[in-house]
Order: structure tokens, then C-alpha cells, then sequence
């Protein structure tokens, strides 16, 4: 019986020590525990490893206190991260332009074809005018900005530094009781969100990682970014003096940016209190080493691993679409297309949110691949019955305004364009990373009860006001 009974008493003891320790320290007891096992493995190696030359580790060591203080490690990760638009928004202008002319100019081959074989006129417009056209504008738009955020992003990775940038959020999504690689996620995001969610891999905790993958969605990707800067530049920068143009329009576009950020912490908060209740992790962050990039290897990982298998999955879900969107366009019920009666019967929801049944429709629509929206979006205005896109802004806002566009209008397609559900490519990685159709629908409903939500409360405020 001794030897059985001291072994409990000593457990006991065990317990009744830890929750001291635990009440003492104000901390979770993983906290301590994690940060004493590094206390003394750093005192160990201080006693039994010499460093003949420790310059470089005094050089690591400098640049770590400022990329992680508080005074310079937020501007600097901001500004980072906003180069990285700048570079990625600019730099894709002229090859999504040269992309799109070859594959328009394939099309004008394609429909030769059609003409010569003969072909009904419905199926060289279900296959070309909406298949072939609508994937044409999904590639176009998203394949220049992925070629070059990912690469950046890689970049940033394999030097180092993103692992600084959780360090420096860590105690932010914790109060929210989340994993600080949560950034990590957001920040691929903003590439595209179906690779943000595959990224949440990262996290070791499921109650965490979903979490990062339900509120990823709240970061806009590239395929919002053209829509958004479109009506930023047209009717927020537009009142200012045309060398002020682009300053205002990328810092409204800023703006939005962090309104996205801020509910994705408050989104967080929520989930982490009810649904997803739990104490958040203890990160193991070890800061890994500064080192020159492999540039091949970014190569490769950006394009191949990120790239191309966001695209694949974004065209799976375009090409359907494209076709679709045809023949709500062509086919007639009565004297109306099934289009225009789809816009009549969302006319009145969509009026209480501040937008129009075209808008709304346009987002609809454009659930398979963001970069559709405004194409559709023109061809309802238009009545063209296939997706077309105008020369330049100032066309596009004449055609706005003469189809009753006010500043309110403005402001909450902006909202909704940041807030509102996320595209099937989107859906389909978080099904396949969550397992779980639940979550999946989660993820469809949050978002989209926001974005209602806010344009709602907006345009009520509004008019309320008297403002519009």
C-alpha cells in the first residue's frame, strides 16, 4: 500500500503547486509552463554551446527589436503589406490588359468557327458569348494579380519575416481567443481566399482553425479589388482634384481594408464565445533565422502550390457560370428576359439595402468568381445579353449615374462588395479543409448577413437623415 499511496500524494502535491502557480502568475498554466521549458533549454545551451563569432546574432538580434517593437513593428508590417497592393495593384494593369486582348482575339476565332461549321446561334452564345467569355474575364483579371502577390508574399515568407508579423498580432487575436497565425491566413487572403483558408493548415488548434477559416472571407481578395478601386476612383476620389485621385482612392480602399480587419476581430470574438467557445492556444513561435530566399523555390511554391491551384478551382466554378448567365440573359419569358424578371422580384430587398436588383442580381451571379461582377453587372444596364467591359472610368461612371447611382448607391456597393458572401471557390476549399457542410454554410451565412446587416443600417441611417 506505500507504494501506492505516495505516488497519489505526490500527484496531489503536483496539482496543488501548478494551481498556485496558475492563480500567482495571472496566466494560463500552458503559458508557464512553455515559457520555463525555454527559460531553462536557453540556460543549458548558454552553458554548454560556444559561439565563436556571435556578430550576426547581435545583427538578428537589433532588427528583431524593431520589427517587433510596438513603436515600429505595426508601421512597418503596414507598410510592407501595403507596398505589396500598390506593387500588386499597378503591376497587373498592363499584362491583365494583354491577356485579355489574346483571349478576346481567340474568341473572334471561335466564333468564325461557329459561323463556318454552321452552329445555332444559341450554342455559339451559351459556349463563347458566356462560357468561353466569362472565363476569358476570370483569367484576365486574376491571374496577373495572383502571379504577383503570391511571389511577394512567398518572399516575405522565406526571408523570415511573416513569423515576426504573427509575434506581433499574437496578443491581439488572443484577446479575441485566437491563434495569432491567424494574420498569417488573412494575409493570404488578400491574394485570394480560397488559398487564406488552405493556409489555416497552419493552425494546430481545429476550434482555431476554424475560426481563421470562417472569418477569412472578411479580407477582400483580388478578385474584389477591381470593383472596389473602380467605384473608389469614380465616386470618392472623383470630387478631388485630379492629381489627388489616386492618394484618396487607395486610401479608401485602406479604409476599407481595416473596417475589414475589424470585424474580422470582433467575428472572431463572437465565434470564439459562443459556438466555438475555448481558451486560445499557447503559440510556440520560435522566430526562425534570417535568411537569403531560394528564388526558385518561391517560384515554384507561389505559382505552382498557390497560383495555379487557385485558378484551376476558380475556372471550374467560371465556366458554368458564364453559360448560365447567358441564358438568364437571351431567354425570354414572355417579352422579358428571365434576367430582368429576377431583377424586378430583388428590386425591393435590394432598395432597403441602398443598391438596385441589377446590383444585387450582379453579385448573385457572380457567386462562382468575383471578377464577373461588374461584366454582368454592365451587360443587365446595357442589355447587351453577353458580359462586355467599358474603355475607361469615366464611361463606366456616365453609365452609372444615367442608371440612377447616388453617393449612397456608391458606399454600399462598396460595403457589400467587402462584406458580402464568399465565391464557391472559396466555399468549396472551406468544405474540403473543414469537412463539414455545416461550417461551409457557416461560412456562406455570416458574411452575408453582415453585409445586409450594414448596407441596411446605412441606407436607413441615411435617409433617415435625410442625406439621400
Amino acid at each position: 500500500m506505500t507504494g501506492i499511496v505516495k505516488p497519489i500524494s505526490t500527484l496531489a502535491q503536483i496539482c496543488t503547486q501548478a494551481e498556485k502557480l496558475r492563480l500567482q502568475s495571472g496566466t494560463a498554466l500552458g503559458d508557464a509552463i512553455v515559457s520555463d521549458i525555454y527559460a531553462n533549454a536557453e540556460e543549458i545551451a548558454r552553458k554548454v554551446v560556444i559561439k565563436p563569432d556571435n556578430t550576426r546574432s547581435n545583427w538578428e538580434t537589433r532588427l528583431d527589436d524593431i520589427l517587433t517593437s510596438r513603436l515600429f513593428g505595426y508601421p512597418i508590417m503596414l507598410t510592407l503589406l501595403g507596398l505589396i497592393f500598390w506593387i500588386t495593384i499597378v503591376g497587373a494593369n498592363v499584362p491583365s490588359g494583354m491577356i485579355a486582348d489574346v483571349l478576346f482575339v481567340f474568341q473572334d476565332q471561335l466564333t468564325e468557327w461557329f459561323q463556318l461549321a454552321g452552329a445555332p446561334d444559341w450554342l455559339h452564345g451559351i459556349l463563347v458569348l458566356g462560357m468561353y467569355r466569362g472565363l476569358a474575364w476570370v483569367i484576365s483579371v486574376m491571374l496577373p494579380p495572383m502571379a504577383i502577390f503570391f511571389p511577394l508574399f512567398t518572399l516575405l515568407e522565406d526571408l523570415g519575416y511573416l513569423p515576426r508579423v504573427a509575434f506581433n498580432l499574437d496578443n491581439a487575436f488572443k484577446k479575441c481567443k485566437a491563434s495569432g497565425k491567424q494574420i498569417l491566413t488573412m494575409c493570404m487572403g488578400f491574394g485570394c481566399n480560397a488559398a487564406g483558408v488552405v493556409s489555416a493548415r497552419i493552425i494546430d488548434s481545429p476550434r482555431e482553425r476554424l475560426i481563421a477559416i470562417i472569418t477569412n472571407n472578411f479580407v477582400p481578395c483580388n478578385g474584389r479589388f477591381p470593383t472596389l478601386i473602380a467605384i473608389a476612383t469614380i465616386f470618392v476620389a472623383g470630387y478631388f482634384a485630379p492629381e489627388l485621385e489616386t492618394p484618396i482612392a487607395a486610401l479608401t480602399i485602406t479604409a476599407l481594408v481595416f473596417l475589414g480587419i475589424v470585424i474580422t476581430f470582433a467575428v472572431s470574438w463572437v465565434l470564439s464565445h459562443t459556438i466555438l467557445k475555448g481558451e486560445p492556444s499557447a503559440m510556440v513561435l520560435e522566430l526562425p533565422p534570417y535568411r537569403k530566399p531560394q528564388i526558385g523555390a518561391v517560384i515554384y511554391r507561389s505559382m505552382i502550390d498557390r497560383t495555379y491551384f487557385v485558378l484551376k478551382r476558380a475556372v471550374i466554378m467560371a465556366a458554368p457560370a458564364g453559360a448560365i448567365t447567358w441564358i438568364l440573359a437571351n431567354v425570354t419569358v414572355g417579352d422579358t428576359s428571365i434576367l430582368n424578371h429576377m431583377v424586378t422580384f430583388l428590386q425591393p430587398f435590394a432598395y432597403a439595402i441602398g443598391l438596385d436588383g441589377y446590383i444585387l442580381l450582379a453579385f448573385i451571379l457572380g457567386l462562382p468568381a468575383n471578377e464577373i461582377v461588374v461584366p454582368i453587372l454592365l451587360m443587365s444596364y446595357l442589355s447587351t445579353g453577353y458580359m462586355i467591359e467599358v474603355e475607361d472610368l469615366s464611361e463606366l461612371h456616365q453609365i452609372f449615374i444615367a442608371h440612377g447611382w447616388t453617393w449612397l448607391t456608391a458606399v454600399n456597393t462598396l460595403l457589400f462588395c467587402l462584406l458580402h458572401w464568399p465565391c464557391a471557390t472559396t466555399l468549396l476549399s472551406t468544405y474540403k479543409e473543414s469537412g463539414s457542410k455545416k461550417w461551409t454554410f457557416l461560412a456562406f451565412l455570416l458574411p452575408t448577413v453582415i453585409g445586409f446587416a450594414v448596407c441596411f443600417v446605412v441606407a436607413q441611417t441615411a435617409r433617415l437623415l435625410g442625406l439621400a
